[in-house]
């Protein structure tokens, strides 16, 4: 009865592909589209085991040293070794201390078969038995290299540690196919005894050691073997993660409702690595102007799966964990194409129309919005094309009154961005990106431009089927804007002939900087693939000088030399519904050129005209007039108009945008919270945020007129001076 009750759990025990099967590690695998580890992450906190390894990948010294050190005549018994159990029954009937009689098949045995596992008060006769019987049958269903490849996979060394990759990994910092013959017998010696003290792991470490030497061979030297083991010991090298997609891994495994030992994914391993080098060089150099984080992603056009994912810049941040390609920040002038494009697709202008990049103040429920320019000066007349690839500020906001806030933040929402407010909230600083957006959401934008303005949403996983599209955009519209950004004639105003921003194959690209120099991006497409790039802090410190052209767009112009190192880049097919026209303007405007147009609203010659002159009223309509015939007051302030609040503009350097004020009358004085500033019908003043009251006197210091405004926003201080006026140390 006894030797039935031991045989039948015995004939239970599983095959070596299903011990091999239902192996879980504690970590996941992040696989690349090419089959690379990308990255590793451990999902499993109560016990920590490494991948499943062949024996051929263990080291030859950690091989001998185990069966030397646990069963030397492994090879040669069959479960069994009967006479090391001889042994042990002969010593323990004469009270003497001898080595164990169980065998690693018999270990094996009580690993795999929880009735065989020793309890506290070791185990009973019945489990010794069955033990004993398990270990033939596994010996005659297994052959001996499955026994000892499962047993060095699935033995505990130490505390949470299981299976000799973990223990590799963890005590030395390699892979088990490393291991050198001092390695390979500290772990032997904890096999045996896996939570000894270290003087006792290397006492018997030793003797493992000098069982190795050949015969004949010197005496082995276990000298410093002691503070070898308490070393190896206390060392953690097996890090929870480790990788080149730390965020990309994290939303992945986000995403999955079980668990895997790998997860595929669409990114490039090559790309990757090149990404993330590229991101980490670019911003060494910006290290000096204050910059310490960025992110990177990279999209396939046609299918939307993420190609290339960099989440921070590793460690030269100090906030490392934040995921920069799904973190919001300000958006800065990168949604102004998408600005554009409305406004031609709803037929309110052309490519060619013109605009007034000139002094605006636009009247607000909250006071009067006056937006600038990046370097504080004025074009004057310009055509859309120039205003968007110049990056200019007044003609968006112009052409935001056109479109209204409300429709703008519908497109912005149609093309994916997820907007936290609503329109009516951001206002008319939603042209110059006022709103939060995640970089991933923002390049999924353009690539929305890209794809002739058809939306789909971007992939970490492999796309089994090509995406479904939805109508975003007009696609007349997305083209002509796809052009404007393409062409380095028209941004040559803001960025020169020759910049950065350049490619020698086609592309369209766009940068952009946020509120007080924050945040700064370069996000563009080629035939092929789209590319975002991000820089600034995680915290939100602002950075020093450093502009669309010296920040991100370095990185990003990289990346695309990469992809389209061999493969080219063609200009887009227009759709049907678009005309080319020779477009002529007015004397001192721009050149003639070829335009693109919607069907319908081609024409040829675009000037000005004084009905267009006239029409600027409308933009000054907060300021008081004097009417023809009628006997003002000796002096009154036209600009600012009272209750004012000023928003010093994101795009600008603080230090480069002022105020200007403006009044009628004759010998004049302004003074600014009563302290002199200017003489004359004009002033400048360099805003600094609070509450002020603005004063015009005539030359007797008799008060004529005064305003009160609000400056919201950073400012600069006035050289060599602080706050309160004093000088700065």
């Amino acid at each position: 009865m006894l030797l039935a009750a031991t045989h039948l759990p015995a004939h239970a025990l599983p095959s070596f592909a299903e011990v091999r099967q239902e192996f879980r590690p504690s970590d996941t695998l992040i696989l690349s589209r090419e089959g690379e580890v990308l990255q590793r992450i451990r999902t499993d906190a109560t016990v920590r085991r490494g991948q499943w390894v062949a024996l051929a990948d263990v080291s030859p010294a950690l091989r001998t040293a185990l069966v030397l050190s646990e069963d030397r005549r492994f090879w040669e018994h069959s479960g069994v070794d009967w006479r090391a159990v001889s042994s042990a029954a002969w010593g323990n009937l004469w009270n003497q201390k001898t080595r164990g009689a169980s065998t690693l098949t018999m270990q094996l045995a009580g690993l795999l078969d929880g009735d065989w596992r020793q309890g506290p008060g070791g185990r009973s006769v019945t489990q010794k038995l069955g033990q004993a019987v398990a270990a033939q049958v596994l010996d005659r269903r297994w052959r001996k290299d499955q026994i000892l490849e499962a047993y060095l996979n699935v033995v505990p060394f130490r505390g949470e540690i299981v299976g000799i990759d973990a223990l590799s990994r963890t005590l030395f910092g390699k892979a088990p196919h490393g291991l050198d013959d001092r390695e390979a017998a500290v772990a032997a010696a904890l096999v045996r005894a896996p939570n000894a003290r270290p003087q006792l792991v290397a006492q018997r470490a030793c003797g493992v050691l000098r069982a190795l030497q050949p015969a004949g061979a010197a005496r082995a030297d276990c000298e410093g073997l002691d503070l070898f083991a308490t070393a190896a010991l206390q060392r953690k090298a097996f890090d929870a993660s480790e990788g080149i997609a730390p965020h990309a891994a994290r939303r992945l495994l986000a995403s999955r409702t079980g668990r895997a030992d790998t997860v595929n994914s669409t990114l490039s391993a090559p790309l990757q690595r090149f990404a993330t080098e590229t991101l980490q060089r670019q911003l060494r150099e910006l290290h000096g102007r204050h910059v310490e984080d960025g992110a990177l992603v990279v999209l396939d056009n046609s299918s939307g799966e993420v190609l290339a994912w960099v989440g921070s810049s590793g460690s030269l941040s100090a906030a490392a964990e934040v995921d920069g390609v799904t973190a919001p920040r300000q958006a800065g002038s990168t949604l102004k194409p998408f600005l554009y494009a409305q406004a031609i697709a709803e037929r309110r202008l052309t490519a060619a129309s013109l605009l007034e990049d000139s002094s605006a103040q636009i009247p607000t429920a909250s006071g009067l919005y006056i937006p600038q320019n990046y370097d504080r000066q004025f074009k004057g007349w310009i055509s859309v094309r120039t205003a968007l690839a110049a990056s200019l500020n007044v003609p968006a906001v112009r052409t935001l009154v056109m479109v209204s806030p409300d429709a703008f933040h519908h497109q912005l929402r149609a093309v994916g961005l997820p907007l936290r407010e609503t329109g009516g909230y951001y206002g008319y600083s939603l042209a110059l990106g006022s709103a939060e957006v995640p970089l991933l959401g923002l390049a999924n934008a353009y690539r929305t431009l890209a794809n002739g303005g058809r939306f789909s949403p971007t992939s970490l996983t492999p796309v089994q089927r090509p995406p479904t599209f939805t109508a975003a955009l007009d696609a007349r519209a997305a083209f002509i804007v796809a052009d404007i950004l393409s062409d380095p004639n028209a941004r040559a105003r803001t960025f020169g002939t020759d910049s950065v921003l350049a490619t020698r194959f086609w592309t369209a690209v766009k940068t952009g900087t946020s509120k007080d120099m924050r945040d700064n991006w370069a996000v563009g497409f080629s035939q092929r693939y789209t590319v975002g790039v991000w820089v600034g802090n995680a915290g939100g410190a602002p950075m020093w000088d450093v502009s669309g052209t010296s920040g991100a767009a370095p990185a990003w112009a990289a990346v695309m030399n990469f992809l389209h190192r061999r493969a080219p880049s063609r200009t887009p097919t227009p759709p049907s519904g678009l005309v080319q026209a020779q477009a002529q303007f007015g004397p001192q405007l721009e050149a003639m050129r070829r335009e693109w147009f919607l069907q319908g609203t081609e024409q040829t010659s675009f000037a000005i005209n004084s009905i267009a002159n006239n029409d600027r009223r409308t933009w000054t309509s907060g300021q008081k007039h004097t009417q023809t015939g009628e006997m003002g007051p000796p002096g009154r302030i036209l600009a600012p108009a009272p209750g004012t609040i000023v928003a010093l503009d994101p795009d600008i350097p603080p230090h480069r945008q002022r105020l200007s004020f403006s009044a009628e009358g004759a010998d004049l004085r302004w003074l600014m919270d009563g302290k002199p500033l200017a003489r004359g019908p004009q002033a400048q003043w360099l805003p600094w945020p609070g509450r002020h009251v603005v004063q015009l006197t005539d030359a007797g210091g008799r008060v004529l007129d005064e305003v009160r405004i609000e400056v919201r926003g950073a400012g600069v201080r006035p050289a060599g001076k602080t706050p309160t006026g004093r000088k700065a140390d």
